[in-house]
């Protein structure tokens, strides 16, 4: 006999704001209490001292979060210049002081010009990449040091809001697998004085941007369980940079029972994903097997209802 999920079946995705000192998973199990949810996921996790943007998967959105790893994203971050720690932030240990040297805005332009476009970044120990099934930060807080390879990542943009005389504030727009950490860092070491950062807020990830965001504390304050699910986003927002198909009722039925149908794919090649829909009611995602055919590839289990 199959065991009955506990919880409530909502679907839909959450644009949390998340607090400093919470963990991207404690942030997601609050959320998922305050919902009743059977299922919840997160989209690719922030430092307990990060805020801002973690979006949340409800139950059948969590069958298309992985979309949003491979996202960009745009951070804020305070880089404080003269002191390196071990964790490339302002919860680490100071484990070494530089002399900071009178800094101009063109100074620290001229050197952010270096970071942008294609960079090599060597990930932070402090991070949860795993070696041989353990996170990275587990082995850093045993006092242990793993070699870590290089990795290429984008950086979009990198503006410079404001300079003070030992800390200048930085937005910048990067790719997937980039550390900010690291990224001060970096710059820090290329002005001579080293860095480390003392706040970080994400600003957007993917489709998605802090307008909408909401608290824990917000959605605490809701009345209820309806109005809780009325600020949720639809699940095909978390696909909707994938062309759409619309298919008939005989297509619909075919795919949700799992096998190809005949539907008129336009111009898309073989082997690309698009959405698919049903009267306006989206069905999940499909692949195109030929001209005019279409398989399954993640569909919506309410879909075959």
């Amino acid at each position: 006999m199959a065991r009955r999920r506990r919880g409530l079946p909502v679907n839909g995705v959450l644009l949390l704001d998340k607090p400093a000192g919470l963990s991207s998973n404690h942030a997601l199990q609050r959320a998922r209490r305050l919902f009743q949810a059977q299922k919840a996921g997160h989209t690719g996790t922030l430092d307990p001292m990060a805020t801002g943007l973690l979006p949340v998967c409800f139950g059948e959105a969590t069958k298309f979060s992985a979309h949003l790893l491979e996202a960009d994203k745009v951070y804020r971050t305070r880089v404080e210049l003269g002191a390196i720690t071990d964790t490339g932030d302002a919860e680490g240990e100071v484990v070494e002081r530089r002399q900071v040297p009178r800094l101009t805005e063109p100074d620290i332009e001229g050197v952010l010009a270096r970071f942008r476009g294609e960079i090599e970044q060597v990930p932070p120990m402090y991070s949860a990449l795993k070696h041989q099934g353990r996170k990275l930060y587990e082995l850093a807080r045993e006092g242990k040091s793993i070699e870590r390879a290089a990795r290429r990542v984008t950086v979009y943009d990198a503006r410079l809001l404001s300079l003070a005389d030992t800390a200048f504030d930085l937005e910048a727009r990067v790719s997937k697998g980039t550390y900010i950490r690291t990224l001060a860092e970096d710059i820090g070491q290329a002005l001579g004085c080293g860095a480390h950062i003392s706040a970080l807020r994400r600003l957007a990830t993917g489709p998605f941007t802090s307008e909408g965001m909401l608290t824990l504390d917000a959605l605490e304050a809701l009345p209820g369980q309806p109005e809780r699910e009325a600020v949720l986003l639809p699940i095909d927002v978390l696909v909707d940079h994938l062309p759409r198909l619309e298919v008939d009722a005989a297509a619909a039925s075919r795919l949700t029972h799992g096998q190809a149908a005949q539907v008129d794919a336009g111009e898309l090649a073989e082997g690309e994903a698009a959405r698919l829909y049903c009267d306006e009611a989206f069905l999940g995602l499909g692949v195109v097997a030929g001209p005019q055919e279409v398989a399954p590839k993640r569909l919506l289990s309410s879909a075959a209802e």
